[in-house]
């Protein structure tokens, strides 16, 4: 990869990136909530479980085949397989976040003024971009190669479930930077195993998230949106 597309990969998984995740935590308050996440344990236990149990099944390959069809410039592909994201949400507020940051990503790309960027401008037109598909966007127009795309973007969600989990449990800082460390390992064998995961054995079977999602919608006190 050259400094250029590094850079641009950088800037993509930031979270200084203004497209809301902050301010999400994907079920994890309510796991918080319900005393299922209590301390650095089982705080490491659950986003590893979500990680590997939905993200790696469902939404990393998911984001590799849309950084395929964008590179192709396959439209139809485009909308298809960023509807079948969308319908893989299981509850109000996860369908929300990826519309709201898929939203944030397609306004900011277009902000940025490339004029050299016609993909950009098609991802304008889809009515509702969920956030992977705005994000494979991204790392096609500017050549990043796909599997560090993913990497970035498993570790962008990584980190925001810690930084969630710092703020809502509570947790300590050198206690998230291990949970990292820990995880963060076992990002590069996610990635490997979803470019390899046929469409028929795409999933996210996780009864427990979705409940707890659900549960969150009308959770009184909260930090987070999700």
């Amino acid at each position: 990869m050259g400094n250029q597309q590094l850079s641009r990969l950088l800037q993509l998984a930031s979270p200084t990136l203004p497209v809301g995740a902050y301010s999400y935590s994907q079920g994890l308050e309510s796991a918080i909530e319900a005393g299922l996440v209590h301390d650095v344990a089982s705080a490491q236990c659950w986003i590893s479980d979500v990680l590997k149990i939905s993200v790696a099944s469902m939404e990393a390959p998911v984001l590799l085949r849309l950084l395929a069809v964008w590179q192709n410039n396959d439209f139809a592909a485009i909308d298809y397989w960023n509807a079948y994201f969308l319908a893989s949400r299981e509850s109000a507020e996860l369908r929300a976040e990826t519309v709201q940051m898929g939203y944030s990503l397609t306004r900011l790309l277009n902000e940025l003024g490339d004029e050299n960027a016609p993909a950009f401008a098609r991802l304008q037109r889809i009515e509702e971009p969920a956030f992977p598909t705005a994000y494979a966007c991204a790392a096609a127009q500017w050549h990043i190669e796909p599997s560090a795309a993913l990497i970035a973007y498993l570790w962008s969600w990584l980190e925001n479930q810690v930084m969630a989990a710092l703020k809502a449990v509570p947790l300590g800082q050198t206690a998230g930077q291990k949970i990292l460390l820990a995880l963060g390992a076992q990002l590069e064998t996610i990635a490997q195993a979803a470019a390899v995961r046929d469409d028929n054995d795409l999933g996210n079977f996780a009864p427990g998230l979705a409940m707890l999602s659900s549960r969150h919608e009308t959770q009184y006190s909260r930090l987070f949106r999700s």
